[in-house]
């Protein structure tokens, strides 16, 4: 896996992936930055939910269950020195369907958080992370 970053003004950059997309990123205003794109930092996070909600519907696709939405809202605390790392992620899956079953919904959270989510299993030996969901059933 490869990827890009050019440096393009101030302090925002272009990141290139090794599979041909692209998305620009800017500092913060206060940094210099014109808020043209997310933070690198925010990257991380939009990255981290990204593979999970990959495993999370796959796992309970495979499992059954009649899945029509997944969303995870991901909340995260910095340490207030550099390096501002991050402190602790919370994940909260909000899961729409028909008949789910809140274990299958656990279970699939579980797996991607121990086993499938190659950027879970890396942050949280560094970061507490935490998860909760919520199902959400369509209306008859």
């Amino acid at each position: 896996m490869k990827t890009r970053i050019t440096w393009k003004e101030n302090v925002s950059f272009l990141a290139e992936s090794g599979s041909g997309h692209s998305v620009l990123m800017d500092g913060a205003p206060e940094a210099g930055g014109q808020n043209l794109g997310p933070r690198p930092m925010e990257m991380l996070l939009m990255g981290l939910g990204g593979c999970t909600t990959f495993d999370v519907v796959l796992i309970l696709k495979k499992s059954r269950q009649d899945i029509s939405n997944c969303v995870v809202e991901i909340e995260a605390e910095r340490a207030t020195t550099d390096p501002k790392v991050f402190t602790h992620i919370h994940l909260h899956f909000i899961i729409t369907g028909n008949n789910l079953n809140p274990q299958q919904v656990e279970r699939a959270i579980h797996l991607s958080a121990e086993k499938y989510c190659s950027a879970s299993i890396m942050l949280k030996n560094t970061v507490k992370i935490t998860h909760d969901f919520e199902i959400v059933l369509h209306k008859m």
